[in-house]
């Protein structure tokens, strides 16, 4: 049921979002929360979406229990090494901020509930996607090379395939009403390069060993993804700088395009190209919104910490 904070926000889940058809939850797919202010219209427009938010291990045993194939043993570790832990957290708390501040706002997050560990819903994918491994520093797949069976693969892409039709509806809606999308992930806190195969955990022990792991390069505390390749922006220079402003003030360091870019293979490419201007894509380093940084465990989530770092990005949206 909607939830009334000081009659100024309205926070909706699941089926509550159908009023903004198609913009609402789907089953083992992802969850849609609306957060709107009392003087608000039905459509948001702002939207937060957090592809990598499986996060919990409940996600991942949830589509584990779903799948048929064999896979390694160890590949929850991997999950949890690899997953946005706090990027729903910030969303949410972001939206809620927004529209506390301006009951007229209306903000929409999309919470993806596909673990990345199997299938990566910020790739581009098709009909003809096959599963494979990638070399250290290089993109990785869409679908993993421990995906083998035909049945698995073909939910997989399913499912992958009702997310993305969902927040590209939910993108073209927002931003074809002047709106903004925001692409939130989080990072480890330092670059580890592994190659990404059957044997991948084991990669990443070694790489997370505490005598090397110092030695892989300190990733910034926000890094925001707003250019191509070749250097052609495609986020909004006037919210880049706002954005920027507001961590420097809040004391954390802001690079651009420092981990990677707007990849045409990841879908925060193709919608930055599709909405120029209207879209931003960050990453924000894990280890600065947790109690404590466990890559091999699962993490809990510090709300103080989460504060911390939506208070400035939610006030550069509200202006």
């Amino acid at each position: 049921a909607a939830i009334q904070c000081g009659g100024l926000l309205a926070i909706l889940r699941g089926r509550d979002t159908s009023v903004l058809d198609p913009m609402r939850s789907i089953p083992d797919v992802c969850e849609v929360v609306l957060a709107r202010g009392a003087q608000a219209g039905e459509r948001p427009e702002l939207l937060l979406e957090v592809p990598h938010g499986a996060t919990r291990a409940a996600d991942f045993e949830r589509l584990r229990a779903a799948l048929r194939g064999n896979f390694p043993e160890d590949l929850r570790e991997f999950f949890f090494v690899n997953t946005d832990v706090g990027a729903p957290e910030v969303a949410l708390r972001v939206a809620e901020r927004v529209v506390a501040a301006d009951p007229r706002r209306c903000a929409a997050v999309i919470r993806c509930l596909l673990p990345r560990t199997f299938v990566d819903c910020n790739r581009v994918l098709d009909a003809q996607t096959v599963p494979r491994a990638s070399a250290a520093g290089e993109l990785t797949p869409g679908v993993h090379a421990w995906v083998r069976d035909p049945a698995d693969l073909e939910l997989l892409l399913a499912r992958h395939g009702a997310y993305r039709a969902l927040v590209e509806g939910a993108c073209e809606r927002v931003c074809t009403q002047g709106g903004v999308a925001v692409m939130v992930h989080t990072y480890a806190p330092r670059s580890v390069e592994v190659p990404v195969d059957e044997r991948i955990v084991e990669h990443l022990r070694a790489a997370y060993a505490p005598e090397r792991f110092e030695s892989w390069p300190l990733r910034a505390p926000v890094d925001l993804i707003v250019d191509t390749p070749e250097g052609t922006r495609l986020a909004s220079n006037n919210l880049v700088e706002r954005v920027r402003a507001g961590f420097a003030a809040a004391g954390l360091e802001v690079v651009l395009n420092g981990a990677y870019s707007l990849h045409p293979e990841t879908l925060a490419g193709v919608l930055a190209r599709r909405h120029r201007g209207q879209t931003l894509c960050l990453e924000l380093r894990r280890d600065l919104l947790v109690h404590a940084f466990t890559p091999f465990q699962e993490m809990q989530v510090d709300p103080v910490k989460v504060e911390r770092i939506a208070a400035p990005l939610a006030a550069a949206l509200g202006r």
